[in-house]
């Protein structure tokens, strides 16, 4: 008889190899357009060429990745256009969840997004920025949840990848973990008040001044890449 046990260890490699190495694209280990050379990947991360194989191309579909013929798998590079996409859209959903939140908010949800708020204040105070990333994420699931949009989060999940990569790029710059938290604390405040409309305001006002940001870093990385 078949065996159809599931292999937990090699789940769990391949899981961990590409935590890690998803995360050495967002944080910037790994530059827009380095190629990514399977035998040195299996060398540094210690893993098998299957198991780097396998993480490429899961990374491709997240769009961290790209192939490039005659070099191979690479970076992606982002692209103002599609990153001006993302945030259209992220402005769309976010402040449509902000409103339904507010209206629907009670003390255990604001209790839940104020205490993961502080985690990421913490973690903004201790230059800890993956910890940043990482909670804020989190943040805007609990948002999502409590708003009743799940169609919207999973639409937003298939993004978080490169959302994640632009956060690390805006939350590096001096500052803005003071601006970071005085904006969102004016979305809690809302959310608090149940005051819907002031919710969308005070969200979309928030991914406006970020993808603000993001696209000004953008220019400087590409002028830089140009430069090298």
């Amino acid at each position: 008889m078949q065996d159809l046990k599931i292999d937990r260890n090699a789940k769990t490699l391949r899981e961990l190899t590409l935590d890690k190495l998803r995360g050495a694209i967002v944080q910037g280990y790994f530059r827009p357009g380095t190629r990514l050379v399977e035998r040195t990947l299996c060398d540094e991360l210690g893993v098998s060429r299957t198991v780097v194989r396998e993480v490429l191309r899961h990374l491709e579909t997240e769009g961290l990745v790209e192939i490039v013929a005659r070099q191979g798998p690479i970076v992606a590079r982002l692209d103002p256009a599609q990153v001006g996409e993302i945030y259209e859209l992220r402005g769309l959903l976010e402040a449509n969840a902000a409103r339904a939140c507010a209206e629907n908010a009670t003390p255990e949800v604001v209790k839940q997004l104020r205490d993961v708020r502080a985690i990421i204040e913490d973690a903004f105070e201790e230059r800890d920025l993956p910890r940043v990333v990482e909670h804020t994420e989190r943040f805007y699931e609990t948002l999502f949840e409590a708003a009743g949009k799940q169609v919207s989060l999973t639409v937003v999940k298939t993004l978080n990848a490169r959302i994640n990569r632009l956060r690390a790029l805006t939350i590096a710059m001096p500052g803005r973990g003071g601006d970071s938290n005085r904006e969102m604390n004016l979305l809690l405040d809302a959310i608090e008040r149940r005051d819907g409309e002031a919710a969308s305001a005070a969200s979309f006002a928030h991914i406006k001044r970020v993808s603000e940001l993001a696209l000004s870093a953008l220019a400087q990385q590409n002028e830089g890449l140009g430069d090298a």
